[in-house]
C-alpha cells in the first residue's frame, strides 16, 4: 500500500522538502492553544487570553492569500525566509510582553503583526509537490501524503504545547513553537531545488493569468464552512464531554476523529480514481454531512462509546474530502497563481474555526453540549450546497499563455 509513497518522496529533494514542511507547519496547531495558556497564567482571564489569540488568527487570515500572491510573484525563498523571521521574532516578542506584565494592548498588537507573517508553509509544499510530479496520479498521493501531515500536526501540535506550557513554563510551548516554524520555514526557503518557478508581475505582452474565480469560490466557501464544522465539533465534544461528567474525554475523542481521517489519507493516496475532483468533493461533501449528523445522534445519546465511534467513521470522511479540493484547485488555477489558489482553500480552513467554535458556545449555553453539533451540521450543508455549484472538472490543468516564468 505505501508503494505509491516511496514513489513520491523518492524524487530528488521530495524528503527534504515535506520534512522541512511539517516543522513550519506545527504552529498551526500550537500558538492559538498557547497564547492562551500563557495570557491566562499571566492575567487569569480567559477573555483576555481569547482577544489575543483572536487578533493572531485574524490577522494570520487576513494575510494569507496576499501572501501566496506574492510568493507566486516573488518566488517562495525570499517570502519564506522574510515571513519566517517575522513571524518568529513577533512570537517571541508576544512572550517578552506577557512575561514582562507588559499593556494588553502591545501584546495583541505584537501577536498581530506574528500572525499576519506567519508562513504559507502548506500551500508551498503543495505547489512543490505540483511543479515536481508531472503524472496526476502521484499528485494525487502527494496531496494524500499532506493530508496525512496536517493531521498528523493537529495530533502532535496541541499534545506537545500543551505538555511543555504545564509542566516546564507557559512560556515554553509558545518558544517551543517560534523555533520549530522558523526553523522549518528557513529550511525550507534554502532548498531553491524544488522550488517553483516564480512568476514576476507581467509587463508588455505578458498578461498575469486570470483566476477561475468560478471554481475558486465554491472551493473556498466548502473550506469555510467545514472550518466552522470543525470548529463547531470541538467546543461541542469538550461540552457534550463535560455533560456526561468525563471531561478528559474529550481530548482521546478528538483524536480518534483525526486518527480516522489519517487512516482515510493513507488509504486514499494509493487509489486509482475513476472520477475526478470534483465529482469526488461532492460526494464527500455528502458523506461529511452524514457523518457530523451521526455524531450530533451519538452526542444525543449520551454514550461516549457511540460518540467515539461515530468519530471515527466521520473521520474517515475528512481527509478524502480535502485531498479532493486541493487536487481540484491544482487542476483548475493556472501555474502562476497556484500558491494564492492553494491559500485561499487553507485560509478558509482556519478562519471557519472560530466564528463555528463562538456560535456552537452560544447554542450550548442555551442547550447542552449536544446541540452545539447543530451548528457543525449546517456547517457542512453549506459546504455540500457550495460544492455542487463548483463546475465539472477540466479535461487539463489550465496554462497561462504566454506563461510569465522568472529564474527562481
Amino acid at each position: 500500500m505505501l508503494t505509491p509513497y516511496g514513489r513520491v518522496l523518492s524524487r530528488p529533494g521530495a524528503l527534504a522538502f515535506s520534512l522541512a514542511g511539517l516543522g513550519a507547519r506545527l504552529p498551526n496547531s500550537m500558538v492559538g492553544l498557547g497564547l492562551v495558556l500563557l495570557v491566562e497564567s499571566a492575567t487569569g482571564s480567559y477573555g483576555r487570553a481569547g482577544l489575543v489569540a483572536a487578533v493572531y488568527v485574524l490577522a494570520q487570515a487576513a494575510l494569507a492569500v496576499p501572501q501566496g500572491r506574492w510568493i507566486d510573484r516573488w518566488g517562495q525563498g525570499p517570502m519564506l525566509l522574510g515571513t519566517g523571521v517575522v513571524w518568529s521574532l513577533g512570537l517571541l516578542g508576544v512572550v517578552a510582553v506577557v512575561q514582562a506584565d507588559g499593556p494588553l494592548g502591545l501584546a495583541a498588537a505584537v501577536a498581530a503583526l506574528s500572525g499576519a507573517a506567519f508562513p504559507a508553509g502548506g500551500a508551498c509544499i503543495r505547489a512543490r509537490w505540483s511543479a515536481l510530479l508531472e503524472e496526476p496520479a502521484d499528485r494525487e498521493t502527494a496531496f494524500a501524503l499532506e493530508s496525512v501531515v496536517d493531521e498528523v500536526v493537529y495530533l502532535l501540535g496541541p499534545l506537545l504545547i500543551t505538555l511543555l506550557a504545564t509542566t516546564v513554563h507557559p512560556a515554553a510551548g509558545l518558544v517551543a513553537a517560534a523555533v520549530l516554524g522558523g526553523v522549518g520555514a528557513v529550511a525550507l526557503a534554502a532548498q531553491r531545488r524544488t522550488a517553483p518557478a516564480r512568476h514576476p508581475r507581467a509587463r508588455g505582452d505578458r498578461p498575469v493569468a486570470a483566476m477561475p474565480w468560478r471554481s475558486v469560490v465554491p472551493l473556498a466557501v466548502v473550506s469555510l464552512a467545514f472550518g466552522t464544522l470543525f470548529g463547531a465539533a470541538e467546543v461541542s465534544t469538550v461540552a457534550t464531554a463535560e455533560d456526561a461528567g468525563r471531561t478528559g474525554a474529550a481530548g482521546p475523542l478528538l483524536a480518534l476523529w483525526a486518527l480516522g481521517s489519517l487512516v482515510a489519507g493513507l488509504v486514499a493516496g494509493t487509489v486509482a480514481w475513476r472520477h475526478g475532483p470534483g465529482t469526488r468533493l461532492r460526494w464527500g461533501s455528502a458523506a461529511m454531512l452524514v457523518a457530523i449528523l451521526g455524531i450530533g445522534l451519538a452526542a444525543a445519546t449520551g454514550s461516549l462509546i457511540a460518540l467515539g465511534a461515530a468519530f471515527v467513521i466521520a473521520g474517515s470522511a475528512i481527509a478524502p474530502t480535502m485531498i479532493a479540493a486541493f487536487t481540484a484547485v491544482e487542476q483548475r488555477v493556472p501555474t502562476p497563481r497556484l500558491t494564492e489558489g492553494m491559500a485561499f482553500l487553507q485560509t478558509g480552513l482556519g478562519a471557519g474555526i472560530a466564528p463555528g467554535a463562538a456560535l456552537a458556545g452560544a447554542v450550548i449555553d442555551a442547550r447542552d453540549g449536544a446541540s452545539g453539533f447543530v451548528v457543525a451540521v449546517l456547517g457542512g450543508l453549506v459546504a455540500l450546497l457550495a460544492s455542487l455549484t463548483l463546475p465539472p472538472d477540466p479535461a487539463r490543468r489550465p496554462v497561462a499563455a504566454p506563461a510569465a516564468t522568472g529564474p527562481r
